[in-house]
C-alpha cells in the first residue's frame, strides 16, 4: 500500500501567524506555492494560507493606490486574519488512495500532513500529477518493451 508518506513534499516552506499578507504573497510568487502552511511560535500547526486568501485579502492592483502604499497596507495585515483555520489533514501513514479520493471529494487543493500538532509534509494535486505521469511513463516503457 503506498501511504502519504511516500510523495508528500517535506521540503516545506511556513509562516508564522505573525508574518505579513504581504510576506506570504511575495512568498508564494517566489517559490511558485499555493499553500503554506501555517504555524505557532512553538511550530505547532494552526492553519493555512492559500492563493486564493491571499488573492482575497490583498488590494487590488487596479485600485487608484500608489504600489507602496498598497505594500504597507499588506504588511499591516497579519497572516492570522486571513488564514483558514479549519483545515482538513492527514498523517504520513494515511493511504494515498484515501487522501486522493478525500481531494476530489471536497476539491481541496492540498492537505497538511502532520505528526501530532506538527506539520511534516504537504500533499497537493501537483504532487499527484507528478504520480500519475510517473506511471504512465512506466506502462508506456512497459508497452514498448523498454526495460522499467
Amino acid at each position: 500500500m503506498i501511504r502519504v508518506a511516500d510523495l508528500m513534499t517535506t521540503d516545506l516552506y511556513t509562516l508564522r501567524t505573525t508574518d505579513s499578507l504581504r510576506t506570504a504573497r511575495m512568498a508564494m510568487t517566489e517559490r511558485r506555492i499555493r499553500h503554506v502552511p501555517v504555524v505557532d511560535e512553538r511550530n505547532c500547526f494552526v492553519g493555512l494560507v492559500s492563493q486564493r486568501d491571499v488573492l482575497a485579502a490583498s488590494v487590488s492592483r487596479l485600485a487608484d493606490i500608489a504600489p507602496e502604499e498598497r505594500d504597507a497596507i499588506e504588511s499591516a495585515i497579519p497572516v492570522s486574519e486571513v488564514m483558514t483555520t479549519s483545515v482538513a489533514a492527514v498523517d504520513e501513514d494515511t493511504p494515498l488512495l484515501d487522501a486522493a479520493r478525500y481531494l476530489l471529494e471536497h476539491k481541496y487543493g492540498c492537505l497538511p500532513v502532520l505528526r501530532g500538532d506538527r506539520v511534516v509534509g504537504i500533499i497537493t494535486e501537483t504532487d499527484f500529477l507528478r504520480f500519475v505521469i510517473h506511471l504512465l511513463e512506466l506502462e508506456e516503457a512497459e508497452a514498448l518493451g523498454e526495460e522499467v
